[in-house]
């Protein structure tokens, strides 16, 4: 009999408020919930940022209830992919257990953008699909989905 294993893939990021929570959603709906996707921050900020919420939205992925965690929260967890979406999280990123494969995807922040509300609200739209195609890409390969038999 074969069976899914369920992979830990942990993102990483500085606030946690827009494309680690992205990366988590986007992971968890392409996997249709067999990736246990988690979304943490070096330094989180207080909420969710409220674009993360409505870009996510716009494309399907469940997204309810998310909030910023710090790191700390997830230093004992048995990780099996430990990605990091920015150079500071990259550096500011913990020894974790296990044998846990180590990634760096440097994507931009989009809550750093400037401009108008709509011109904010582009580069969301743009760093989600980033993010969500290079999972499309990356999840098939990583093993994270792979079949066990039983």
């Amino acid at each position: 009999m074969e069976k899914m294993r369920t992979s830990n893939v942990l993102f990483l990021c500085t606030g946690n408020s827009a494309h680690s929570q992205m990366a988590a959603a986007c992971a968890r709906t392409l996997s249709a919930g067999l990736v246990e996707a988690h979304s943490v921050g070096s330094r989180p900020a207080a909420v969710v940022n409220p674009l993360t919420v409505l870009v996510m939205q716009e494309a399907g992925a469940p997204f309810s209830g998310a909030r910023p965690k710090h790191l700390r929260q997830f230093l004992g967890m048995r990780g099996d992919h430990i990605i990091t979406m920015c150079d500071n999280a990259r550096d500011a990123c913990p020894v974790f257990p296990g044998e846990a494969q180590h990634l760096h995807w440097g994507f931009d922040d989009p809550a750093a953008a400037a401009g108008t509300p709509e011109e904010r609200l582009v580069v969301f739209r743009r760093v989600r699909d980033e993010i969500c195609d290079r999972l499309r890409v990356w999840l098939p390969e990583s093993g994270a989905l792979e079949t066990v038999s039983r």
